[in-house]
């Protein structure tokens, strides 16, 4: 792989343990991937935050590095709400390692919003053809697929060395060949809402890593893409995919229709409303997996708007999008829910003390019953909140 005269010093160390680190690490993936060269990056987002899944060695590792992140970086959701931790029951040893890890990203320069939707946010403008190095699953897809930017799916280490240094190494969904789709999804018939999620979580099972195209009766919002790409994440790898004539790279070039061709059904859109169903009554109900937008909460306030919820209820969103909407933020606690910042009920602890649980999200059902160890069941925004146990106010 070819290095430039600066970049030849970084890895030889000239400039410093930690950035030659972080550029071994890049140099390596380059390698592995054939990569000929190192390109600029615009942003960096970085997953491996949450105390919950990189632990005291996470930690460690995170705090002995020096220096300054080069270009716009942000962090995943952590493990808990960062102000109001103690509201979700968090154990203060386990408050106190999470702000150990936010602090030890602060020192690098990098932005300490926690979040899966890093686009929602100022800063973070990302545009089609954009080169990035982003690692969160459903934030990858969204940016490939939705924004039609260019980053692979990054692991936090790599994606923080991007950070460091500024750039990526030129392999996979940076290069034209490697974005074209390669198999066919049909849908027979029109979806929206949840049942995109469900579309998601059903076709990422048998796609895995590979690029799908989606031939689909009706378009679906940015929000409903947004669920579409994060199940497909979740239940496969899926870090790009295309809807023939609605997805930016779909709607400038005609692609070959792949020889192979996944049928779908409504009846497999169904069953994901079936997983669990046995589940009579769940002990908590979770909204925002990938983190709520303005028109979600915008939604969620309008049907929750008059009414007292009976259970445990949490919407999931970035801090920044809650402060700059506090009337929504209001109306929707006015109900009885919490809307949490920085987290969300995947990489938090504080969903393992529930037994059940009810999602909108295909995402959080593939990860929530393995990493939480919790029975989960589907639901659309509306059916989350009647499971939530709506009553009138009056």
């Amino acid at each position: 792989m070819y290095l430039t005269p600066e970049e030849e010093k970084t890895l030889n160390g000239e400039y410093g343990e930690s950035l030659q680190k972080a550029i071994e690490i890049l140099v390596a993936l380059g390698d592995i991937y054939g990569a000929d060269k190192l390109i600029p990056v615009k942003s960096a987002q970085i997953a491996g935050v949450s105390y919950k899944t990189i632990g005291d060695a996470g930690l460690e590792w995170i705090s002995d590095l020096e220096g300054k992140v080069k270009i716009p970086s942000i962090l995943n959701p952590a493990g808990m709400d960062i102000v109001r931790w103690d509201e979700m029951g968090i154990d203060p040893v386990f408050a106190k390692k999470q702000q150990e890890i936010i602090e030890a990203y602060a020192k690098l320069g990098i932005q300490t919003k926690c979040t899966c939707t890093p686009y929602y946010l100022e800063g973070f403008n990302v545009t089609l053809d954009d080169h990035i190095a982003w690692s969160e699953s459903s934030a990858v897809s969204y940016a490939n697929s939705v924004i039609g930017a260019r980053t692979n799916r990054e692991g936090g280490p790599s994606a923080l060395s991007a950070a460091l240094v500024g750039k990526t190494a030129n392999y996979g969904y940076h290069l034209d060949e490697m974005r074209e789709p390669v198999v066919a999804v049909e849908v027979d018939c029109e979806l929206s809402g949840s049942d995109l999620g469900a579309l998601g979580y059903v076709v990422g099972k048998t796609v895995g890593s590979r690029v799908p195209i989606f031939y689909m009766k009706n378009e679906p919002s940015k929000n409903e893409m947004k669920a579409l790409g994060a199940a497909l994440a979740a239940s496969g790898a899926v870090a790009l995919y295309h809807i023939e004539g609605v997805t930016p790279e779909a709607t400038r070039k005609t692609f070959t229709r792949p020889d192979e061709v996944i049928p779908v059904e409504r009846t497999q859109i169904d069953e994901v409303y079936e997983t669990n169903k046995d589940i009579l009554s769940s002990e908590i109900i979770t909204i925002g997996c990938p983190h709520c937008s303005v028109e979600e909460l915008e939604e969620i306030a309008g049907l929750v708007e008059g009414k007292k919820l009976q259970k445990e209820m949490w919407v999931c969103t970035a801090r920044e999008v809650a402060e700059r909407h506090p009337d929504l933020v209001q109306k929707i606690e006015k109900s009885g829910a919490k809307v949490v910042c920085d987290t969300c009920m995947v990489v938090s602890p504080a969903t393992n003390k529930y037994a059940s649980i009810t999602v909108n999200s295909g995402k959080a059902l593939a990860y929530v019953p393995s990493m939480c160890k919790v029975a989960a069941k589907y639901a659309s925004i509306e059916d989350c909140i009647n499971e939530a146990g709506v009553v009138d106010e009056n």
